[in-house]
């Protein structure tokens, strides 16, 4: 598999779209195969992105089926001009965001957490984090104090420390964050996110 899916001559809400999918092992496979068909049914184009090392890509395995994808998106080359370019950014479930919170200088936020700073200093950009994603953004709690969110149950106490006010939907969504309980409720980010897109028209991303 590549890093980007589309579906040739497909017309849809999102036609001409980017959606951004961070990567890391331990993804779950089924989420990540749901949100490539679907976002890609909707006309929009999803790419993999994630930390490459200063290699071409990489290939990780999930969690379940130890199923491999390749991934050659950079996510360190998400400054704000990338970013302004993308609609969505979505955190997966599995061990994803606490594989990508790793920093080898524990001085300096990793490459990832500061592409979220960045993220969500543009209101246009809608971030998604589905179950664990939320760990992602343990260094910059910052960032959700005072918003309302959901994540899988392991995860309550971590986002009430970081200020976030925890809410027991499914989906919750407060401005331009869209956090989902579990992998199970995927297709419900996919679908609000994609909500959240087309009611925007073609003038907005």
């Amino acid at each position: 598999m590549t890093q980007t899916t589309e579906v040739p001559g497909t017309t849809g809400r999102l036609q001409g779209r980017r959606i951004g999918i961070l990567m890391e092992s331990d993804y779950v496979e089924e989420e990540i195969a749901y949100y490539r068909m679907r976002f890609a049914e909707e006309g929009a184009q999803v790419e993999l992105l994630t930390r490459l090392w200063g290699s071409d890509s990489l290939t990780f395995t999930g969690h379940e089926q130890r199923a491999p994808i390749e991934v050659s998106g950079d996510l360190e080359k998400l400054d704000y001009d990338e970013l302004s370019r993308l609609s969505a950014l979505i955190v997966p479930s599995g061990m994803v965001a606490d594989r990508l919170r790793y920093t080898d200088d524990v001085t300096r936020p990793a490459p990832a957490v500061e592409v979220m700073r960045r993220a969500f200093r543009l209101p246009n950009l809608v971030k998604a984090f589905s179950c664990h994603g939320l760990l992602l953004l343990s260094a910059v709690p910052e960032l959700v104090r005072g918003r309302s969110v959901t994540c899988h149950n392991n995860l309550v106490g971590d986002v009430r420390n970081m200020g976030a006010v925890y809410t027991g939907r499914d989906v919750v969504v407060d401005g331009d964050l869209v956090t989902s309980r579990t992998v199970e409720q995927c297709n419900l980010l996919a679908r609000t996110v994609i909500d959240m897109l087309a009611a925007r028209g073609n003038g907005g991303r």
